[in-house]
């Protein structure tokens, strides 16, 4: 092959008259830019690891410390109190080369040094403290206590200092093992109006069985780990949750982001694609650098974990017959590329450059203009990636650990990210708009089962008119990880990179590139039975809901994300006629290694307004606000660590390992969350100028629905006037529908706007254009 010729830097033949070497001057070049790329990468992690170590001070402090002490001990006074003298005394063996002056300030450097290492581990100490405290977020706005001001105020005060974007990870607090009496009574308070008077008293007693006998004694191995652990969750919740699942990782677990509603930078497929990698890989070397800022509560100082970062790219989910395994390499210099059934290698590096947006467009076109045809059972071969994880791990086995199939497979799995050239056309077009977004959001949860690689911790997809969106695998990170690529991506294609007059990347070509390579196979045919099923049995549907947003909610002094939670807990006891378990994802960043909390949004106070608004109590507006203000609390108690879930969750994986039974938690954990919610936040904002570009405005993504007879619901709160919507559940229930569901949501959220503001209702009939 030719590209194969072209990386070879010298080659030999052995003559009658000695070894004839000829040397590729052009490849040892390549070689050596190549090296030296990735020295600096080295040297800039061993500076960004001294930067980071020290922080919150900086390493020009040591100088500081240094010439502070020299200076009063050369104003004849001594600050060490003794323990420099000592220090010279106890090293006079090694330093009696040197004059006396000169081992004077030898000591006074490894003092200072020793000095200044217990000042930087002192600041760590009370940073980390400051940020153990979080009654200021149970506090009333606009009603914040002296000490919350204080404590404010000392905070900013350790975070003068620019951090890099891991530099408060080892000032995070771990997280609290909350008591076993506060997460029972919240559990059985949270079930409460789930259960009957029966049902409700037995699971009392099981819970206070529980508490008096096996509760303790788990919560002592419990509290052990937490003491020897950085997170006493996110390794169980990665392994049990995640990697040891044997279903297909297809709509049960992976989720999806979607390009901009109104707006495609581009018709070609070629430059969107060439664009949408380099955006990528921008942000990919930000990671690396650690030049992203880290990410913080909204309108505060107060930093949250971003451990989740370090295994965005460069990385695979690998099956195994009982557990699957997370596969993560330091670096990778290409991208894997499918298209009508090929995959391809495209290098985006060349002689340690990343290649301009017009070079991969150039790259991609050359992958869409290939006419050869796949190899026998090359265009099903992603579908190993959405069925069951057993068989794939035992295919894996047989057919991929050694020959050509291997080196193939390891081009995929090593690559920085996976991309789906489409051949489809998707997004909001044509004379049905709202049925052709509800077919891009399959696409993008599912495509055709074979032309998406599951595994991949991001795979993004390109479609023939343009648009594009992206399918991420769940274990390795959360969606607000994702959700902050992701607006990078779309933000640096659309207002940094562009494109030129005619539709196409801006940049110069290097011809002489080499092109993409083509992976080869030897492989049976595969059979999609299973993922092709799971598929077609989704229902999905989106939509934007334009009637307001945030703004006009917070104007009625109410929070946007509890008034959609009731909206919520409305539309389904319309749709199904009573009350379920609701999940909500609460983040908890706050914690070092911190990843999700639950927030049961159905509770007491929700179930008694929904109620009322349905049978016309005249308090109805009270329990209105009451029911949002003990949503905002069990919010704050998730994210704080006094959530219920995980720490049930955590018992339920100690008494497995003591190999010991307990009915109470066998049954909590087994019921079925047939609402399933989660907010996507808007991170970025500042990258959008949604005032003067307004069609710019992102989708969000969505997922699939967690119970087979429920709905999976995520939502996106887009500037002042917008909420997107995304609802899932399958077909295969009779007693769900997508469609219905999402009219029931938009009629919930008009009755408690209205309920909040009478004069809404008789406006919006007056700008009937408005409606959606």
């Amino acid at each position: 092959m030719a590209e194969a010729h072209q990386a070879v830097a010298f080659q030999f033949t052995i003559t009658p008259e000695g070894i004839d070497l000829h040397l590729s001057y052009q490849a040892l070049n390549q070689i050596y830019l190549s090296g030296l790329r990735s020295w600096k990468k080295r040297i800039s992690r061993i500076k960004n690891r001294i930067i980071k170590g020290v922080y919150p001070a900086s390493p020009s402090s040591w100088l500081f410390v240094v010439i502070a002490i020299l200076a009063t001990m050369y104003m004849q006074s001594d600050p060490s109190m003794g323990l420099i003298t000592k220090i010279r005394e106890l090293f006079t063996s090694q330093l009696c080369v040197f004059n006396l002056h000169s081992q004077t300030v030898l000591s006074v450097l490894l003092f200072s040094t020793l000095l200044w290492l217990s000042l930087i581990l002192a600041l760590r100490f009370c940073l980390k403290l400051l940020l153990s405290y979080h009654r200021w977020m149970f506090e009333l706005h606009g009603r914040i206590s002296t000490k919350t001001k204080v404590w404010a105020t000392l905070v900013r005060l350790l975070s003068s200092r620019k951090p890099l974007l891991y530099s408060y990870q080892t000032s995070l607090p771990h997280l609290p093992v909350p008591s076993i009496k506060d997460t029972l009574e919240r559990y059985l308070e949270s079930v409460k109006p789930l259960l009957d008077v029966a049902g409700f008293q037995r699971m009392t007693r099981l819970a206070a069985e529980f508490e008096k006998s096996l509760g303790n004694h788990l919560q002592k191995y419990l509290k052990l780990k937490a003491l020897w652990a950085t997170n006493y969750v996110s390794d169980w919740w990665e392994e049990y949750v995640y990697l040891r699942s044997r279903s297909p990782i297809m709509v049960n677990s992976n989720y999806y982001g979607m390009d901009f509603l109104y707006v495609t930078p581009t018709a070609t497929q070629a430059a969107r694609a060439g664009n949408t990698i380099t955006a990528l890989f921008l942000y990919r070397r930000k990671v690396n650098r650690e030049e992203l800022n880290p990410s913080r509560i909204p309108g505060t100082v107060i930093p949250l974990c971003a451990a989740q970062c370090e295994r965005m790219f460069n990385t695979t989910r690998t099956p195994g017959e009982e557990t699957d395994v997370l596969q993560h390499w330091q670096d990778s210099e290409f991208v894997a590329v499918y298209h009508r059934g090929r995959y391809f290698r495209l290098w985006v590096y060349r002689a340690g450059r990343l290649l301009s947006p017009r070079e991969i467009q150039y790259q991609i076109q050359r992958i869409l203009d290939d006419p050869s045809p796949p190899s026998p059972g090359e265009d099903k071969l992603g579908a190993l990636t959405a069925g069951n994880r057993m068989p794939w791990a035992q295919v894996r086995k047989q057919f991929f650990s050694s020959g050509v199939n291997k080196r193939s497979l390891d081009c995929i799995e090593k690559a920085a990210f996976f991309v789906t050239l489409d051949d489809q056309e998707e997004g909001m077009m044509g004379e049905n708009p709202s049925v052709n977004l509800d077919r891009y959001a399959k696409s993008l949860l599912h495509g055709k089962c074979y032309d998406r690689w599951f595994d991949k911790s991001l795979s993004v997809v390109v479609y023939k008119n343009g648009k594009n969106g992206l399918n991420a695998e769940h274990s390795w990170a959360d969606a607000p990880i994702v959700a902050h690529l992701w607006e990078f991506t779309l933000a640096t294609d659309a207002f940094h990179l562009g494109y030129t007059t005619d539709g196409n990347c801006r940049g110069e070509i290097e011809h002489s590139l080499p092109p993409p390579q083509r992976l080869s196979w030897d492989i049976p045919l595969q059979s999609l039975a299973v993922a092709q099923a799971l598929a077609d049995d989704v229902d999905c549907h989106v939509f934007p809901f334009r009637e307001f947003g945030k703004g006009r909610i917070k104007k009625l002094k109410m929070s946007p994300d509890s008034f959609v939670q009731l909206a919520l807990q409305l539309a389904y006891y319309r749709d199904r006629g009573t009350f379920c378990l609701t999940y909500e994802a609460s983040m908890t960043r706050l914690f070092r290694e911190g990843r999700t909390e639950t927030v049961r949004s159905s509770s007491n106070e929700s179930c008694a307004f929904v109620l009322s608004i349905s049978q016309k109590i005249c308090e109805t507006l009270g329990l209105f606000r009451k029911a949002a203000e003990k949503h905002q609390n069990l919010y704050r108690l998730a994210m704080t660590g006094s959530g219920i879930d995980r720490h049930l969750f955590c018992l339920y994986v100690v008494s497995k390992y003591l190999g010991v039974e307990s009915p109470f938690l066998k049954e909590v954990l087994s019921q079925p969350w047939r609402l399933s919610t989660s907010q996507t936040p808007v991170q970025q904002m500042e990258l959008f100028d949604l005032v003067n570009h307004p069609e710019f405005i992102s989708l969000g993504g969505g997922f699939g629905p967690v119970a087979d007879d429920g709905y999976g619901v995520s939502y996106i709160i887009m500037g002042e006037e917008m909420i997107n919507f995304h609802v899932s559940c399958k077909h295969s229930c009779t007693e769900t529908d997508s469609h219905k569901f999402g009219s029931q949501i938009s009629q919930a959220m008009m009755d408690l706007m209205t309920l909040l503001n009478p004069d809404f209702k008789e406006a919006t009939k007056a700008n009937p254009d408005k409606q959606s």
